[in-house]
């Protein structure tokens, strides 16, 4: 055999018996005589046979057992503890609902039994609007905690701050010890809406979560419908009964603790280059910012049904509690089930096309309620107004964590939560500025006016787009008959 028969694989995979990369012969070789009497060479050796240094102190500590089996990737899920997960997330979900829903029908006991305190006719209804205010709050520090320490143990916290906090009406012998207990209630609710959102955006990619933010919030509007009626029965017996259903709550901790998973998360012992590399995608910003105002805009508006209705209603002279309760009733069911059908819409329509569908729906229902007069006029105008609501608000969340970086998805879910609640606490406020000007009926025209425009200005992406589309094909159609060879009667010519 000839020098230059090509090594074995047996030899490549020997260090001592070929060169290396830079041309140096090996330890154990005699073809270099001075390989042996160089010292920066046996320096320069030694180094290469010793293991790489680990980015972090994990990976150092890794560092000293090279022959270790890279970690296995988690198990596949069985499909009932998948099932058992998305249930585990609706139920999380539907917390956030019962925020206000609930104590609604106590208010006016609430009012009469604290009468003797300063303002009460304010402090009564800050009752039910107090927690949005904590939940803006409180939704972006949950979303920075939650990409920083995980998101399980936080929302496992969450959930038991819920049950405490909400329950504590029931104790509470004044009005500035009920206020404080709705108050840490919306800080619960803050980090409950943000750390589901994000577990959403790590649990599911693609169509599948799509599906699920319309499973989701069909989940949520129809709780509202039951939550809406539990809450009226137990106000009937004693107005602290429906305080109760808060402390229902803390049930939910074992199943968290068993069906939700930790997401994997950049671990210490990746090198520095990959962390960099992971969380250096940036986020789209602009896309960000628009989702929160739309957000912020759409809660603005569709709030001052429940917060405005009843007295619309009242004036007509067709207002009883029960009629108003269908009303709401009829407004989440709609929402609801067009909530349901979101998957399928965002897997045909684009997300522009979305929530020009659904503000227009809502623009419309608002429209019909202004000049509606009857009862069933005005069921009819909330169930558009619901189906509106409910292909909207899942448009919102799908937009913002598609999006968003793994990274960030906890800040921004954050983001969106604060944009929704400040918008619903400020509602009743603005709203109620807008009726001393205009009157109700008007006041619903208007906002339905808004939504319109609304509507408008989330098309012109689309057109935009489709415009830019049609002038490259026009251009490049241009071009390629610029390079066309030519005719036999043109070369004539």
């Amino acid at each position: 055999m000839t020098n230059d028969t090509p090594p074995t694989p047996q030899n490549r995979l020997n260090p001592q018996s070929s060169q290396s990369r830079d041309g140096l012969e090996s330890p154990g070789s005699t073809n270099n005589p001075h390989s042996m009497n160089d010292p920066s060479l046996d320096q320069m050796r030694t180094q290469a046979q010793q293991p790489p240094r680990a980015a972090t102190k994990t990976g150092a500590a890794q560092a000293k057992l090279p022959d270790a089996a890279p970690p296995t990737p988690p198990a596949p899920m069985s499909s009932r503890s998948l099932a058992g997960r998305k249930l585990v997330l609706l139920l999380v979900a539907t917390l956030t609902i019962m925020a206000g829903i609930i104590i609604a029908p106590s208010l006016p006991a609430i009012e009469s039994r604290f009468g003797d305190s300063d303002h009460i006719a304010l402090l009564s209804r800050m009752v039910l609007t107090l927690p949005s205010l904590f939940v803006a709050m409180s939704a972006p520090l949950a979303g920075i905690l939650a990409d920083r320490y995980g998101r399980k143990k936080l929302l496992v916290g969450a959930i038991a701050l819920y049950g405490i906090a909400g329950a504590s009406g029931l104790i509470a012998d004044s009005l500035p010890m009920l206020l404080t207990g709705r108050a840490i209630l919306g800080i619960a609710i803050g980090g409950i809406i943000t750390l589901n959102t994000a577990l959403i955006g790590d649990y599911f990619t693609g169509a599948e979560r799509e599906k699920y933010l319309g499973l989701q919030q069909a989940f949520v509007q129809l709780g509202g419908v039951v939550f809406v009626m539990s809450g009226g029965l137990l106000a009937e017996l004693h107005w602290r009964m429906p305080f109760v259903i808060y402390g229902a709550a803390l049930i939910l901790i074992p199943a968290v603790i068993i069906f939700l998973t930790e997401p994997q998360r950049l671990q210490r012992k990746q090198s520095r280059q990959t962390i960099t590399a992971l969380t250096s995608v940036p986020a789209n910003w602009p896309v960000v910012a628009a989702v929160c105002l739309l957000a912020f805009l759409i809660n603005v508006s569709f709030y001052t049904v429940p917060s405005q209705l009843q007295f619309h209603m009242k004036g007509l002279g067709i207002y009883d509690a029960s009629a108003f309760g269908m009303v709401l009733a009829a407004f989440n069911l709609a929402g609801g089930i067009a909530a349901l059908c979101f998957g399928r819409l965002k897997r045909r329509l684009d997300t522009a096309v979305i929530f020009l569908a659904g503000l227009s729906l809502m623009a419309a229902g608002f429209g019909l309620l202004s000049v509606a007069s009857h009862f069933p006029g005005l069921v009819l105008a909330n169930v558009i107004m619901g189906a509106g609501l409910g292909i909207a608000i899942p448009n919102v969340f799908s937009t913002a964590i598609s999006h968003s970086p793994a990274s960030l998805r906890g800040r921004i879910a954050g983001m969106v939560a604060t944009s929704i609640f400040i918008g619903q606490f400020i509602s009743p406020f603005l709203s109620q500025y807008w009726v001393s000007v205009v009157g109700y009926a008007d006041m619903f025209r208007n906002v339905g006016l808004i939504m319109a425009a609304l509507a408008l200005f989330c098309i012109l992406p689309s057109l935009r787009n489709g415009w830019l589309a049609l002038t490259r094909q026009r251009t490049s159609y241009r071009g390629r008959r610029a390079c066309r060879p030519p005719k036999k009667a043109d070369l004539k010519t």
